[in-house]
């Protein structure tokens, strides 16, 4: 007996030496890691001391100091004493020119944006009396960055704020001014909202993505040098909208994938630590299947498309686009407030909720986006205005059709709403944008208005995002309104989610502290079957057939290539004692939400993300192609 125990006891020392002596060949590398935006500006940062040689007279200038925001620079010196240091970026008036004071210090790191590109730019700084003169060059814009033309009515009512967008797809974030020259722009591709912040700072979507075809893995908090205090990575994702709550807490559109349903989740993370405090489940709410609209479908049943806080009345504000419907929600309970949108292919429970339109030229909103609540209680939305009905048979066609914003009075008691203001109908089809666009609200009686989709075929707008019809110019309109006068036009070519009016040097507030990651992306759901790694063959036979790409992000493992619908993919993480299956999803239906079907054609680019949450210890990579097993030759180590 004792002899064959022996024996089992050679035979598994055996298997795990030859095991041992598998995983441990020569041949076998580490998984290739990527730098990302912190790591990058961390490693720069190192650089950005200061010594005794940076002095007022003597300044250090780093153009472009975080590598991602071209029109900027950072100023460097040290005073023996505090003090208050001014500067003036020159531009090509008084309306364009651009001024700031810093507090008192003696360690001056002096933020400066606005510059032109591809010039020498004049930048005055001051002290105690004293003045410089420093000339900044900048680099050429990118080719592909679309320029703007301008149309200014009241140029003495306008400031020095510029016009920031974001794209929808393809495009660079940047800012115009009122001469519609770019005065900044990021090149990394940050999309969805631009949101300023009170300490001064933008909130933007990741360069990252958690799904596709746009759904990012988080937020981060960056100023306008490109420099990221906070990243926030939620295992949703975000998409569209963030709004910063009074606590300082963020509220964001996100997504449960788990679900199987997406852009009908809201959540809050606390902005100190990253965690998910609160969460609101959309389909706890309303049903599914009420109020659709042409563009409904079931796994995108709503598209929320915004996210607005109400302190007044302690409720959210949401836009579902697929139900044409504004909703409002009690922040601490999740009910249903009210619903603003005509109420056709809704069930009678709902009815309650919906106003009673009074008073005259009333219409509802359609495909709406970007619904807030004004500080007089108004409820504004861009009413994209896509067919004006639910019913097919009274569709208005595009070439027929306006987008507007629009001013709501509502009254919650009665269930009584009126149309008070708007603007976009009165110039028609040209102002038509069937998806994306914006408004904002500047002050009484003082808006912005952002058609931001306008699709045109032959000169004849389209009733459909670019990618679901034919067209052959794209192109938005952001324009301001004061006492329903147009004091400005921006029009870009290119079409841009939103649009923003930001004084750029408003609460600036540059800090040398590293950035910070909070949040997590979750554990990557595994796939209950085991695969014989032993028996494989070798990975350069499939390789470049399916163009497969691996490498390491700082929380994750990132696996690419394009197959066909039919092919069966699965990323197998190894160890002696453990195995990981990740099944990669090939579908005509993946988690998408874009009114653009990315999944049309034979062959199909996907990424599959390994989150690095649950994982531990050293794994090596394989891949199941239909039944065959292939060695990457890769390590991974979490």
């Amino acid at each position: 007996m004792k002899t064959k125990y022996k024996l089992l006891l050679l035979i598994i020392v055996a298997c795990v030496c030859c095991v041992a002596i598998y995983y441990n060949v020569e041949k076998v590398k580490p998984v290739t890691i990527v730098d990302d935006l912190i790591a990058m500006q961390t490693e720069l940062e190192s650089d950005y001391v200061l010594t005794d040689e940076d002095t007022f007279d003597n300044p250090r200038i780093i153009v472009n100091p975080y590598k991602i925001s071209p029109l900027t620079a950072l100023v460097m010196f040290k005073t023996n004493d505090s003090t208050i240091v001014n500067i003036t970026v020159v531009g090509k008036d008084e309306k364009t020119t651009l001024t700031h004071s810093f507090s008192s210090t003696k360690e001056h790191y002096i933020p400066i944006y606005g510059l032109y590109a591809g010039t020498t730019n004049k930048v005055i700084i001051s002290m105690n009396g004293k003045e410089k003169v420093l000339e900044i060059t900048t680099d050429q814009l990118p080719e592909d960055l679309n320029k703007a033309t301008t149309t200014i009515s009241e140029i003495e009512k306008l400031d020095n704020s510029f016009y920031f967008v974001t794209p929808s797809s393809d495009g660079y974030t940047a800012a115009y001014d009122i001469y519609g020259d770019v005065r900044w722009y990021l090149t990394e591709n940050m999309i969805w909202d631009i949101q300023p912040l009170e300490n001064g700072n933008l909130m933007l979507s990741t360069n990252r993505l958690v799904n596709s075809p746009y759904y990012t893995t988080g937020v981060v908090e960056m100023d306008y040098l490109g420099k990221i205090y906070y990243e926030y990575s939620l295992p949703g994702g975000y998409h569209h909208d963030v709004y910063e709550m009074p606590n300082g807490n963020l509220l964001l559109a996100s997504d449960d994938f788990t679900s199987g349903y997406v852009e009908d989740y809201i959540v809050e993370i606390d902005r100190e630590n990253g965690e998910i405090v609160k969460t609101w489940d959309l389909k706890d709410i309303l049903k599914m299947d009420d109020g659709q609209s042409e563009n409904w479908v079931e796994y995108d049943w709503f598209h929320n498309n915004s996210v607005w806080y109400d302190e007044k009345t302690n409720s959210i504000t949401l836009s579902g686009r697929h139900q044409d419907a504004v909703i409002n929600i009690d922040y601490a309970t999740g009910t249903l407030n009210w619903i603003i949108g005509d109420k056709t292919n809704w069930s009678e429970e709902y009815h309650k909720y919906f106003f009673e339109p009074i008073g005259d030229d009333f219409e509802w909103q359609w495909s709406q986006h970007a619904a807030m609540i004004t500080p007089e209680g108004y409820v504004f939305i861009f009413d994209n205005g896509n067919n004006k009905s639910k019913n097919e048979d009274e569709y208005v066609d595009a070439s027929n059709s306006y987008s507007r914003g629009v001013l709501y009075k509502i009254d919650t008691v009665n269930m009584t709403i009126e149309q008070i203001w708007q603007y976009g109908k009165e110039r028609g089809s040209e102002f038509y944008s069937p998806y994306i666009s914006d408004v904002d609200y500047l002050n009484t009686n003082h808006y912005l208005i952002h058609s931001g989709g306008v699709v045109t075929y032959e000169g004849v707008a389209q009733n459909y995002p670019a990618g679901l019809t034919d067209y052959d110019a794209l192109y938005s309109k952001t324009v301001e309104i004061k006492n329903d006068q147009v004091l400005f036009e921006l029009s870009l070519d290119g079409n841009y989610y939103r649009a923003e009016k930001i004084d750029i040097y408003s609460n600036v507030n540059y800090s040398n502290a590293s950035g910070i990651r909070l949040g997590s992306l979750g554990e990557t759901e595994t796939d209950n079957h085991f695969n014989l790694v032993l028996f494989n063959k070798d990975f350069d036979e499939v390789k470049d057939k399916y163009n497969i790409k691996i490498t390491k992000e700082v929380d994750r493992l990132v696996v690419e290539g394009t197959f066909k619908k039919e092919d069966s993919v699965t990323i197998i993480l190894n160890s002696p004692f453990s195995q990981k299956n990740y099944d990669v999803r090939i579908s005509t239906k993946p988690y998408t939400a874009l009114c653009v079907d990315v999944f049309n054609k034979d062959e199909l680019t996907v990424t599959k993300y390994i989150n690095d949450e649950g994982l531990s210890g050293k794994y090596y990579l394989f891949i199941k192609i239909n039944g065959t097993i292939y060695d990457s030759d890769l390590y991974i180590y979490y």
